[in-house]
């Protein structure tokens, strides 16, 4: 970042797991960014429903990006990551060869209604009771995401280290904030015994740089297994991660 540029400002909360995401890609790579909390489904000031906030992303999705220097304003996860890697030749997380980027667009597309479904299925449920997700929907959602471990574990992750290679890519991290949240030491709501290579993946990406950190909400809300947290639990494992963050990209300036 040159001295006159500003920080790109990403939109969103340490909990929601595309905004993780991007979170952690940037620590990764240590590029400054400001954390502008933004609460998802809200019509307030500060929610993903407000008039300003739909002015960037008519979607009302968390997360965003934005370049103040710019004005450039890009919504979605995904895009959002394969934006960065283009526009920093990030080549050690999005290849330049075209076959190998294709497979970590392959599973960039496959996410979606495969792994995503862990939060329908598994953790929405435990956060959000007001939602009043049906028990049929949380069923279907769960298999599916059961289904798709099962393709990780005999497929991508028996033919390689990582999902698309022998380095964690974009691939990874868009897969982990997903599937990892499930784990011990987090929230504690899915059994991987059954998925060997999926475990030793999962220990793998804990060694990634910036982990820890894009992770603090995680380990400051813990298992929720049995006790579903409160809002004001939630609420306070946000605001200890936002001020980690802070603090970390603050330490990118020293």
């Amino acid at each position: 970042m040159s001295a006159s540029s500003q920080p790109v400002l990403l939109y969103g909360i340490p909990f929601s797991q595309p905004v993780r995401a991007v979170m952690w890609l940037l620590l990764h790579k240590r590029v400054p960014f400001t954390l502008v909390p933004i609460n998802p489904g809200s019509k307030s000031d500060h929610g993903s429903r407000s008039p300003a906030y739909l002015e960037k992303n008519p979607g009302g999705t968390i997360p965003t990006l934005e370049e103040p220097d710019t004005g450039f304003v890009l919504g979605e996860a995904h895009a959002i990551l394969c934006y960065l890697a283009n526009k920093h030749g990030w080549h050690d997380v999005y290849p330049a060869d075209p076959r190998q980027r294709a497979r970590v667009d392959w599973y960039l597309h496959y996410h979606h209604r495969n792994v995503r479904e862990a939060s329908i299925g598994l953790i929405a449920p435990k956060i959000r009771k007001d939602l009043n997700i049906p028990e049929a929907v949380q069923q279907t959602a769960q298999a599916i995401f059961t289904r798709a471990l099962r393709t990780l574990e005999s497929g991508w992750l028996a033919q390689s280290r990582f999902l698309a290679g022998a380095q964690p890519m974009l691939a990874d991290f868009a897969a982990y904030v997903e599937i990892g949240q499930l784990q011990p030491g987090f929230t504690n709501v899915f059994d991987f015994t059954p998925f060997p290579n999926v475990r030793r993946w999962l220990d793998d990406m804990k060694q990634v740089d910036g982990h820890d950190d894009a992770h603090v909400v995680l380990t400051a809300l813990g298992d929720i297994s049995v006790e579903p947290p409160a809002m004001e639990a939630i609420k306070n494992a946000n605001v200890r991660a936002l001020g980690v963050v802070k603090q970390r990209v603050a330490e990118m300036a020293t």
